[in-house]
């Protein structure tokens, strides 16, 4: 992490730290309903109460488009926190002006105030400088811990970082570590699977990891693109058939690069999306019946990845095989999430892996706390993985 501050690189004693983290939680009637995101972000809150910081936290949630909604204040979050920390959290209820100076100038050491909706203010998304002017009034330090945010050129993790000393926090910390090691500097030989159901929505993915991994494996509706591009008949299969053109130039890319794109050798294929719907495995090679559509790769295929995988050092993972949600056809990605598990786990392969469908998809094939790094975020990883510049990320390079 030597370009980046962390919080070892500040003394926080008595300090008031302006921490922005991502707490974009799911909500029902006023209920936290999932903590995932404040339990990946405690780590930075407890570490900065050990040592005596005053924590002002900031984050966004919803899109209220710089409307006061008063459904989607964040005082829920504050009082989750609280429960989690075993004491007080305060809240404010704006995120500047003389309210929010007034709780946090109230702080003594180790307390915490969570301050109101950051997206109650068009300035934020704007990433309106003065706005983040007044953010700064209420720190001596800005912490972020929202990677999942970093994609974003907003105030509160854009604008605000130019203001006042800057430090990752742990969890981005953890982040960035993690995505390095994966794609910047990784053991080789790299493979990258690539799964969900379009590809227009990962081109840019796809062209960036072709250059730089030694194998491309293609799961899910985006692999019945590349067959049809190579001739197959995929049948009523989801397919993108204008892109077919595209599949052919990305193939070709990516053998010019010396990266092996890997497709599925056989399908699970019904003649309807329906759990348990009536269907069979066919040889992909031989084509599937015109009113039959792939819903999930077969066994040849699960037995071909986890073959390729005890090969490789490295694996970057985004998207599901198949159809995961719905019984027979998750047992594709079952397949190959429990194979990276094992082999993680056997300390043969390092494994990270993000993007929503993703976690849900680890998760169900009960392989999730096996991976060696789980990315909490969704567009700030899909934006990593197409070789973006994340503009919450470099405004914290050191210069």
């Amino acid at each position: 992490m030597s370009q980046f501050k962390t919080l070892s690189d500040y003394d926080v004693a008595g300090k008031r730290v302006l921490l922005r983290a991502d707490l974009n939680v799911p909500m029902k009637d006023g209920v936290v309903t999932d903590s995932t995101r404040i339990d990946r972000t405690l780590p930075t809150i407890v570490e900065l109460m050990q040592k005596g910081a005053r924590i002002v936290l900031i984050t966004h949630w919803g899109r209220p488009k710089g409307q006061r909604v008063p459904e989607m204040t964040v005082k829920p979050i504050a009082d989750a926190l609280s429960a989690k920390l075993g004491k007080p959290v305060k809240f404010a209820d704006d995120c500047i002006g003389e309210e929010a100076e007034a709780i946090v100038n109230s702080l003594s050491d180790t307390e915490v105030c969570v301050l109101e909706n950051l997206r109650y203010y068009k300035e934020e998304t704007d990433n309106d400088t003065a706005f983040a002017e007044k953010l700064a009034k209420l720190g001596d330090i800005y912490v972020n811990d929202a990677f999942s945010c970093a994609h974003r050129a907003h105030a509160s993790t854009e604008a605000l970082a130019r203001l006042l000393p800057s430090a990752a926090g742990r969890l981005m910390q953890a982040e960035l570590e993690a995505l390095s090691g994966a794609l910047d500097a990784p053991q080789r030989p790299l493979a990258a699977l690539v799964g969900g159901a379009k590809v227009s929505t990962k081109l840019d993915v796809l062209n960036n990891l072709s250059a730089k991994v030694d194998m491309l494996i293609i799961g899910g509706g985006m692999a019945n693109t590349f067959l049809n591009a190579k001739g197959i008949n995929i049948g009523n299969s989801l397919c993108e058939h204008d892109l077919a053109d595209t599949a052919r130039d990305i193939i070709a890319a990516a053998e010019k690069n010396g990266c092996e794109i890997v497709l599925p050798i056989d399908g699970v294929v019904a003649k309807e999306f329906a759990a348990h719907a009536e269907n069979r495995i066919v040889n992909l090679a031989d084509g599937v019946n015109d009113d039959e559509m792939i819903l999930d790769v077969g066994p040849a295929s699960v037995a071909d990845v986890k073959a390729r995988l005890a090969n490789c050092k490295t694996i970057v993972w985004n998207g599901p095989m198949g159809a995961f949600e719905i019984e027979p056809f998750d047992a594709g990605t079952n397949g190959a999430a429990q194979a990276a598990a094992e082999l993680t786990k056997a300390g043969s392969l390092v494994s990270v892996a993000g993007g929503g469908d993703t976690v849900a998809a680890l998760d169900h094939a009960g392989a999730k706390d096996d991976f060696t790094y789980i990315s909490t975020a969704g567009g700030a990883f899909l934006e990593w993985l197409e070789g973006k510049v994340l503009p919450g990320v470099e405004v914290l390079r050191i210069q």
